[in-house]
């Protein structure tokens, strides 16, 4: 397996990094794109699970975000179509993360009140209380103040 791994990354990849697993499957590190491809034997005979996901900062793997199972009869070339189909997912993936809308969904992305900016790139001061709280908590204490008065003028 790791000779197919091999000629499967200089198909990929011009730098890269291959090593064998615990597990007895190949992991490809592609650093220079952040990405990794793992090979690892499948229930077939012929049949390999392909899985591929990100490196993420300090050079840790994030987990499989795609996988399929190929026939390693079907030749590398279609095994390196199928991986780039994965490393295209795991893309997609970490872009929506980073947009903050759900993989595959067509929602709009949710703003964060804390990393909210105004339009000349300047992050904005968030106020705790509001215009409407203030009103609300001067409003309370001027009725606890007119109660204490009407109680102290028929006394």
């Amino acid at each position: 397996m790791r000779d197919v791994a091999q000629g499967l990354a200089r198909l990929l990849w011009r730098e890269h990094t291959v090593y064998r697993e615990r597990s007895g499957g190949v992991v490809i590190r592609g650093e220079h794109v952040r990405r990794w491809i793992s090979l690892a034997p499948s229930g077939g005979r012929d049949e390999v699970l392909v899985r591929a996901g990100r490196i993420l900062d300090g050079g840790t793997t994030a987990p499989a975000r795609s996988e399929a199972v190929v026939s390693l009869s079907t030749g590398t070339t279609v095994l390196a179509a199928t991986c780039r189909r994965l490393l295209a997912e795991a893309a997609a993936d970490a872009l929506g993360a980073a947009g903050g809308e759900a993989s595959g969904g067509s929602e709009r992305p949710r703003k964060s009140r804390r990393n909210r900016k105004d339009r000349k790139g300047r992050a904005r001061k968030e106020r705790h209380t509001g215009f409407s709280s203030w009103v609300i908590l001067l409003s309370v204490v001027g009725l606890v103040g007119l109660y204490a008065y009407s109680v102290a003028q028929h006394a």
